[in-house]
């Protein structure tokens, strides 16, 4: 098992711990705001699961039929999250509805907001820990995973805030008003969850400071060549594809533009461990004038 492999495990265990909390909250006080944050955890769970089946199967190598490996899996795992998440917000509106339009006494507050916290901090610890490891592992779906952590954290505070309110004032009138603007934020996260992640899947190029590095090391590495041009990218999982088209002169030997080749190839896997290569080598009468010039 990797150690993404192992972290999507841990947030199964701690979200069914979270989950067990929030639904006794719930469960104790009856109350709708209570009820979405116990539903989002749920979400949280389930997304969870899928993470860990997603990294399973991005972990594998390449094979006849994928000869570019399985890194996809991890964005239709982010994507099946966001639209659990979206699930859930509708969800959360209904149970809103039904709380504005019959009012019900709600239980003892005090302890239901304590079983709250307590799941709160619980989700705030590691939701910043998988954001850390989602960055340093590159795993998309460990990303997407601490972001629906995170926004369970955001919305547990307001909840929380809104039900001690309550409370103190007796305004039961705020308990839906809460539950249905944490609806409005889980719908919001779903989705972006989904755009975020659509973008992988249409091999959307990484980000722009990443292409810049690309460009400046091959021109500061390519020292015998007369410029690269079509340098395209992609972005799979953790894994960063770049293919780009090396021009050099019509004379030079095949030795001596592969070990320009392998030069370029070095520097750029010396800051980008995840990155995939493939250079396309060309006389000088195929050069475009508009390319990356060498130093």
């Amino acid at each position: 098992m990797t150690r993404a492999e192992r972290l999507a495990a841990g947030s199964i265990v701690l979200g069914c711990l979270v989950l067990g909390l929030k639904a006794a909250a719930w469960w104790l006080t009856r109350s709708a705001a209570l009820y979405s944050d116990a539903l989002e955890t749920t979400v949280n769970v389930a997304a969870s699961a899928i993470a860990l089946v997603a990294l399973r199967v991005a972990a594998r190598p390449a094979d006849a039929n994928h000869p570019y490996g399985h890194a996809k899996a991890e964005f239709f795992a982010a994507v099946i999250e966001g639209v659990l998440i979206v699930v859930a917000a509708l969800s959360i509106f209904r149970q809103a509805g039904a709380a504005f339009l019959v009012p019900r006494p709600l239980g003892p507050l005090p302890l239901g907001i304590g079983l709250n916290a307590a799941a709160t901090v619980l989700n705030a610890g590691w939701s910043w820990w998988l954001l850390r490891m989602g960055r340093a592992l590159r795993s998309p779906a460990l990303a997407a995973d601490g972001r629906h952590l995170l926004s369970d954290v955001v919305t547990s505070v307001g909840i929380l805030a809104g039900l001690a309110l309550v409370a103190v004032t007796g305004m039961r009138v705020l308990d839906p008003a809460l539950a249905a603007a944490t609806g409005v934020y889980v719908l919001w996260s779903g989705m972006a969850t989904i755009s975020a992640s659509v973008g992988g899947l249409m091999d959307a190029a990484p980000e722009a400071s990443v292409v810049r590095r690309i460009r400046e090391l091959v021109a500061e590495n390519a020292t015998g060549a007369l410029e690269a041009h079509d340098l395209r990218t992609r972005h799979a999982g953790r894994l960063t594809f770049l293919e780009f088209h090396l021009v050099v002169p019509g004379s030079m030997s095949v030795a001596e533009s592969h070990a320009i080749c392998d030069r370029i190839e070095a520097a750029l896997k010396h800051e980008m461990a995840h990155l995939m290569i493939t250079i396309h080598v060309e006389p000088e009468a195929k050069a475009k004038q508009h390319g990356v010039p060498v130093v």
